[in-house]
């Protein structure tokens, strides 16, 4: 687990996207564990503006040199903007996951569903029990 950054004020999800939430909105990109597991990502597959997502379910993908892994949405909403820089630089994802590496923000339909999402110290623990079991 050493060097994986994990930041406090975000929600996480068991399938390693992480949300930043502001009112209504959530943005939305995948956890320094899961790019450091994928290596070098080499195309993001953006979703369109306006599509709606559900909870738990594909978005788009992000393919590295190693495999292609699902992008899946902790929240359920719609689309309102996509992280276009992505297209022509997706390596952003691996050198800044929680910034310039963000994939979505989306327009929540139920902030509730932010209950079942880690906080960040659950999803430090749960990182080391899978690493654990591989």
């Amino acid at each position: 687990m050493l060097g994986i950054s994990v930041i406090k004020d975000l929600k996480y999800s068991d399938t390693h996207e992480w949300v930043k939430v502001d009112g209504s909105s959530a943005t939305i990109g995948i956890t320094d564990h899961a790019q450091d597991h994928l290596g070098d990502v080499v195309y993001v597959e953006l979703p369109e503006v306006g599509t709606t997502v559900a909870q738990g379910k594909g978005f788009g993908a992000v393919e590295s040199v190693k495999a292609t892994s699902d992008v899946n949405s902790p929240v359920s909403g719609e689309v309102v903007e996509v992280n276009s820089e992505l297209t022509g630089s997706p390596g952003l994802v691996n050198a800044s996951p929680y910034e310039n590496g963000w994939i979505v923000k989306v327009k929540m339909g139920d902030t509730g569903e932010l209950n079942s999402l880690m906080d960040s110290e659950q999803y430090s623990k749960f990182c080391e029990e899978e690493d654990a079991q591989h």
